[in-house]
């Protein structure tokens, strides 16, 4: 058994590469457009990735569009994503300068918590030792939930 992909539903395909790929750094490797589905499904990778969903088709994020409207509900149902970032710190602040809410902050400089503008729960982790506390994450409170 090996890992594939995980399959998010978003409700804007525009807003959600723009958090996936310009925000967190996801690359896109392959876009799929059904007509007669009424869908489009674009993977995503880490640069890192990258190579390797090329080759084999995984590891990947499947972003699935569908075409007519939809309201999509309970997003943190199925868990969350969950990426090893280079710095922590420096995420969070471009994420935030962005306008995306830091639901957990990265306080102990290991492990914050983010959402997709549809609701996805996303883990963000220090590769590597966590980074020492720093302001404004280590008094930061949480905000809403995650």
């Amino acid at each position: 058994m090996e890992y594939l992909h995980t399959m998010v539903r978003v409700s804007d395909l525009d807003a959600s590469l723009h958090f996936y790929c310009d925000l967190l750094g996801l690359e896109e490797v392959s876009r799929k457009e059904s007509e007669k589905g009424r869908f489009t499904l674009v993977f995503l990778a880490t640069p890192n990735d990258r190579p390797r969903a090329e080759a084999e088709q995984s590891p990947m994020v499947e972003l699935t569009y569908n075409w007519d409207p939809e309201t999509y509900t309970g997003g943190r149902n199925f868990g969350h994503l969950a990426y090893r970032v280079d710095d922590i710190y420096a995420l969070c602040d471009k994420l935030q300068s962005n306008g995306v809410a830091i639901n957990r902050p990265p306080r102990d400089g290991h492990m914050a918590f983010v959402r997709s503008p549809d609701g996805i729960s996303i883990e963000l982790l220090q590769k590597g030792e966590p980074k020492p506390a720093q302001e404004p994450w280590a008094s930061m409170e949480n905000t809403g939930s995650w």
